[in-house]
């Protein structure tokens, strides 16, 4: 069952909603401000969606919104009476997926919500993760706590490698053998222990102290972590 966290300070839109979408099989959360919101967030690991107002008794939803794209990419969908152009703006700007605007009709914000859902479900079949790293297919992209870090294709081949083969160690010769001549780049030994530093450096905390990138000595290389 697919849980949504509805952010609203009034309780009869908010019932309203919350019958609405549990009788569509939702598993529906409650946040009626800012803060309640963020423990409400914080305590529990699976919502697959939050509806959120923009005025809330303790600040904005702006703020919430905020907070939630520092920590997640949970798909969130804007339920406001305010409809000025910049507040739609800002809202988009700040990581939202959709805005509606109040009253709200249900019809619409059921299959908007559906929308939201299928297009967030896809976004996430292109995406890797491995501990704070990730590595998007479509967009060839790498990302270190959802904050793009710029890489060269070099690097996005050499990642492609380690996360179709996590745990597991790949000799140097093999990574040689599937980076070589891209994009007219010469790959040797020499040439790959330049990418593999470069790399850590991008994405290891302590490059010195690796915990992503493994070196085995004599053997090769291993990512050292799990992908998902």
């Amino acid at each position: 069952m697919r849980s949504i966290l509805l952010v609203e300070d009034d309780n009869a839109l908010a019932l309203g909603v919350k019958y609405t979408l549990e009788n569509e099989g939702f598993n529906v959360l409650r946040g009626t401000s800012v803060e309640d919101s963020k423990k409400v967030f914080c305590s529990n690991e699976k919502i697959d969606l939050i509806l959120l107002d923009l005025t809330l008794p303790d600040g904005s939803g702006y703020d919430l919104c905020k907070y939630i794209r520092e920590k997640s990419n949970v798909p969130i969908i804007f339920l406001t009476a305010m409809d000025e152009e910049a507040n739609v703006v800002l809202a988009f700007d700040l990581g939202g997926d959709d805005y509606i605007t109040k009253p709200i009709r249900i019809k619409e914000l059921i299959s908007r919500i559906n929308a939201v859902l299928r297009r967030s479900k896809r976004d996430a079949m292109d995406i890797k993760r491995s501990g704070e790293i990730a590595l998007d297919i479509n967009k060839a992209k790498l990302l270190k706590k959802d904050k793009e870090i710029v890489i060269t294709t070099v690097e996005y081949k050499l990642l492609m490698l380690f996360f179709n083969n996590p745990q597991k160690i790949i000799s140097r010769d093999e990574i040689i053998h599937n980076l070589w001549d891209i994009d007219g780049e010469f790959v040797d030994g020499n040439t790959l222990s330049v990418y593999i530093r470069r790399l850590r450096e991008k994405i290891e905390d302590n490059p010195s102290k690796p915990v992503y990138i493994e070196t085995l000595r004599g053997l090769g290389y291993k990512w050292s972590k799990n992908v998902i």
